[in-house]
């Protein structure tokens, strides 16, 4: 593992042309959209299709990668739209896009992988769109060593799900729900201009409300 790890790390570096190091503690956690994301942590963002969820995730990457840090995105089902994660602010030549091809245990082991190499200032699993089934099967000890390949660096690990797989291994989780859309003009014909999303972010089982906005 280690060896595999040391040249996944030295793939990256040639690619992306930079070496891969963690930054000195600044900063325990990532200010976005749906509230504060703890760094040495894993977080579970979980909701519904239309329920903001993609948006958090994308809000996740821009924070990170504005302070010129570099993230991975293990994208489990291709889902990934690098337009719109470039219009909410994600700089794409500080993102490695890990496209798993609908293999679950695939976005699992690369995560693993970059949580132990180290030197990400956060490391997404986009399980959104992932069969129920396929996530359900993901043994409990897969994540407690994610968890454990994130404490005590800078490194926030992000799970999106539809609904909570991890609860017992995740530090923070964001239950998230589209509360209404709005419409411009008069019906019938109204165009869709945004999604008001809200929901609840859970600490030691202490919720907290949140609310945001979604342009389409």
């Amino acid at each position: 593992m280690a060896t595999a790890v040391a040249t996944l790390r030295e793939e990256i570096q040639s690619r992306l042309g930079v070496v891969l190091r963690t930054k000195p503690a600044e900063a325990e956690t990532l200010a976005t959209v749906a509230g504060a994301i703890p760094r040495g942590a894993m977080t579970e963002i979980v909701g519904p299709a239309s329920s903001g969820r993609t948006a958090a995730l994308y809000s996740v990457l821009a924070a990170a990668t504005a302070g010129q840090e570099f993230c991975a995105l293990l994208d489990a089902q291709d889902r990934f739209d690098p337009l719109s994660a470039a219009a909410a602010g994600v700089r794409l030549s500080q993102l490695l896009w890990v496209r798993c091809n609908g293999n679950v245990e695939h976005a699992l082991k690369a995560a693993d992988m970059l949580a132990n190499g180290g030197g990400f200032g956060v490391i997404a699993i986009d399980l959104a769109d992932a069969p129920e089934s396929a996530v359900h099967r993901v043994p409990l000890a897969a994540w407690f060593r994610l968890r454990r390949g994130v404490e005590n660096t800078r490194t926030a690990l992000v799970v999106l799900e539809r609904s909570a797989h991890a609860r017992s291994c995740s530090a923070v989780k964001i239950e998230l729900k589209r509360a209404r859309a709005v419409w411009r003009g008069l019906m019938p014909g109204g165009l869709l201009e945004r999604f008001e999303c809200g929901g609840h972010w859970i600490h030691n089982h202490q919720p907290r409300a949140v609310e945001f906005r979604v342009i389409r």
